[in-house]
């Protein structure tokens, strides 16, 4: 948004996203659900990867 305030200077000021969600429809809603519910459950059964390895496979992360 563009629009001019008059705020002296220092005042705080909460920014929000000017829609207030994103623009999945119902159907990937469900998928992104169900995705994050598979992943929560291999993390417990401790199929995870812990994030040094993630960030290494990107070529970003500690190298040892």
């Amino acid at each position: 948004m563009d629009e001019p305030v008059d705020l002296p200077d220092g005042t705080e000021v909460e920014l929000v996203p000017a829609n207030g969600g994103d623009d999945l429809d119902d159907e990937d809603r469900a998928r992104l659900h169900a995705a994050i519910t598979r992943s929560a459950d291999q993390f417990r059964a401790g199929r995870g990867i812990a994030a040094e390895e993630v960030l290494r496979g990107l070529g970003s992360g500690p190298t040892k």
